[in-house]
């Protein structure tokens, strides 16, 4: 493969991760406890679940990404079809099951926020449920084909 298409997708990567990580940021001085936002009873019981919450998501994410930066850099190596290739894919797999775990714990949360707030919580919440399911899922098919390949390869190695 073209170390073009490789770099264009590295940084697509790292463009994906900026508005994540300006998002913690940003999200950080939104959870001020003197913030005029929480000051009402409903959401002040709401803001250190979902700062927990958004920060646990976070860990998991930016590790998804860099394995994904790791499998890009094992293309363009022409390691493709190795074992550090599936050991990454396997990692993206947990790490979005991880995510989707975290986001189903933190929907009650969220449905409070939603009532107490009128803010689309619960539909953001599901969304990233489900984005994280299908990235699981893809990523566990990639990471079956590729095992298969690679024993096919090695049984043609030995034929040959």
């Amino acid at each position: 493969m073209k170390h073009g298409s490789t770099l264009f997708l590295k940084i697509v990567i790292l463009l994906l991760g900026l508005p994540v990580l300006g998002g913690c940021l940003y999200g950080l001085t939104r959870f001020d406890p003197n913030s005029p936002y929480w000051a009402t009873p409903e959401l002040e019981k709401l803001q250190y679940p979902l700062l927990i919450g958004m920060y646990a998501a976070m860990i998991p994410f930016f590790i998804a990404l860099y394995q994904t930066l790791k499998l890009l850099g094992y293309i363009d190596r022409n390691q493709a079809f190795s074992e550090l290739a599936v050991k990454s894919l396997k990692r993206i797999k947990h790490c979005a099951m991880i995510i989707s775990a975290l986001f189903v714990l933190e929907l009650p949360f969220f449905y409070l926020l939603t009532k107490a707030d009128d803010a689309p919580g619960v539909l953001m919440g599901l969304f990233v449920i489900f984005a994280s399911l299908v990235i699981a899922v893809f990523a566990a098919v990639l990471q079956k084909l590729l095992q298969d390949a690679i024993r096919i390869k090695a049984e043609n190695d030995l034929i040959v």
